[in-house]
């Protein structure tokens, strides 16, 4: 290529494409590669029918094209491909290489304004990109089951999950926490090294998904409720990414920028379904003494008229106590419902700083880190926790095991404990179940819901959640298929 040039060329393809095929989709990735835009010309029924390659009518064909992802354009051309080429003077025409040692009429044209011609059918480890993506865009929700004996056992019939769902769009509630992009990186293997025992892989395609407390604000938005959003990014790419994502399910928010810090960002390297390497670009250190006024300023007028705040807490300097603390009594001067998660997956935490809460939702090792209790039941457990951190009610999550429900006041209804076992036994992703069972169930309690409602539809949200990879916003439509 010309190192000369001051931007990336556009890229020329053309072709009958009657079947689109993996050596298309190479070709494809190939070319855009080359350059910033990928113009594909498909060619009509009659010129392709000149050497009887038109077997699919010529729209059809187009509509084939214009599907794909690396494309930037396509259309249909009813002349000489060299009149194309002439007209739109692409910097670079790219052909399979198998035509590299025939005749090719473009390059006298190309010869005429400097452009180049490029032979290469792309590599192997690039086909098919767009089945790739399917694991990202088509749910496994079929292995999903709901509770019945669970809601036997406290009287809950669907149609009353079904109300509480139509109930979130009259809530308006307000998620604070760490701000997360997840980004997946699919992965092709090519074998393991000859110089140590070392799997090789090359990256092949990258997803993004907004993470951490902002995945909680969608989820919140997507059952409907009326969801304001505090929280601090970094000055990047990514906090313009997490805004763009927030900004589109219709989450208001108070993002703040700190140029101390990048946005939290989470990459997970995976290969036929399975993920092989996580890597995290982050800082943990608090928000510095102006942040941490700034934020509780932008937390005092988000709150206004909500109720239910959420605390998302990831441990990555966004709640420092002293900002717990503030925002706690804000809360109770306003008679606002609370729930809050504090994980340590690979950090460490503490959900017990979050007193006075209607809801927390830690996992079996949260639970034991905070109460420093390695060997008791979980019911005991749970009890520790419930002293320890004043929490009304504790959904303990069990991964694979389900959930354990232990509230406070239940003795008057007979039951001071119960569980529910997993409502997915077959789990694309596990990132993210938690997020989901939080905002679901705090919200179903915000709505007037028990507790064990609450557990119920946060354990569905869950199922739906880890039902696909990558953190996409639970939508109402999505549980209220599964309970009809």
């Amino acid at each position: 290529m010309d190192g000369r040039r001051t931007r990336k060329p556009t890229v020329f393809v053309s072709g009958d494409f009657n079947v689109l095929h993996p050596g298309h989709l190479r070709l494809f990735r190939h070319a855009r590669e080359l350059g910033e835009r990928l113009l594909v010309a498909v060619l009509s029924d009659r010129l392709a029918g000149k050497g009887m390659g038109a077997h699919v009518p010529e729209d059809l064909r187009l509509e084939g094209i214009q599907s794909n992802s690396w494309v930037d354009e396509a259309f249909i051309v009813d002349e000489p491909v060299t009149d194309v080429i002439e007209r739109l003077r692409p910097d670079v025409v790219c052909k399979g290489k198998e035509h590299e040692s025939q005749f090719n009429p473009e390059l006298a044209v190309l010869d005429t304004y400097g452009g180049l011609l490029s032979f290469s059918s792309g590599e192997t480890v690039f086909s098919s990109l767009d089945l790739l993506r399917e694991e990202f865009s088509q749910p496994q929700q079929r292995s999903i089951s709901i509770p019945h004996d669970y809601l036997e056992r406290h009287g809950i019939a669907t149609s009353r999950l079904r109300d509480l769902l139509q109930r979130f769009s009259s809530q308006t509630i307000c998620v604070v926490g760490d701000l997360i992009v997840d980004e997946y990186v699919t992965c092709e293997p090519l074998g393991m090294s000859q110089e140590d025992p070392t799997l090789v892989v090359t990256p092949v395609d990258t997803t993004r998904f907004i993470g951490g407390a902002g995945i909680v604000a969608a989820h919140g938005a997507g059952l409907g409720a009326q969801v304001r959003f505090v929280s601090v990014g970094g000055n990047d790419v990514f906090l313009k990414f997490a805004t763009d994502e927030i900004e589109a399910v219709g989450v208001n928010h108070w993002l703040l920028k700190d140029d101390s810090r990048p946005t939290t960002l989470k990459q997970r390297f995976r290969s036929k379904g399975m993920t092989l390497l996580r890597v995290n670009h982050l800082r943990q250190g608090a928000i510095s003494a102006p942040l941490q006024t700034q934020l509780l300023e932008c937390l005092e007028e988000a709150m206004e008229g909500v109720s239910l705040l959420v605390f998302s807490d990831f441990n990555y300097g966004c709640l420092p106590q002293s900002v717990v603390e503030a925002a706690i009594a804000m809360a109770q001067a306003r008679g606002v419902m609370m729930a809050a998660d504090s994980q340590s997956s690979s950090q460490v935490g503490d959900i017990s700083r979050f007193r006075h809460m209607d809801l927390i939702t830690p996992t079996e090792r949260e639970a034991r880190i905070s109460t420093r209790n390695r060997e008791d039941g979980l019911v005991v457990l749970a009890d520790a926790l419930h002293q320890q951190a004043a929490a009304r009610n504790i959904l303990l999550t069990l991964g694979d095991e389900g959930l354990l429900i232990h509230p406070k006041d239940a003795k008057s209804s007979g039951w001071v404990t119960d569980r529910i076992g997993s409502l997915n036994p077959a789990p694309k992703d596990a990132a993210g179940a938690g997020d989901s069972l939080l905002i679901a169930s705090s919200l179903a309690l915000a709505c007037g819901g028990s507790i064990w409602e609450a557990a119920c539809l946060g354990s569905l949200s869950a199922a739906i959640q880890v039902s696909r990879v990558g953190n996409s916003a639970v939508q109402a439509s999505e549980f209220l298929a599964e309970l009809s």
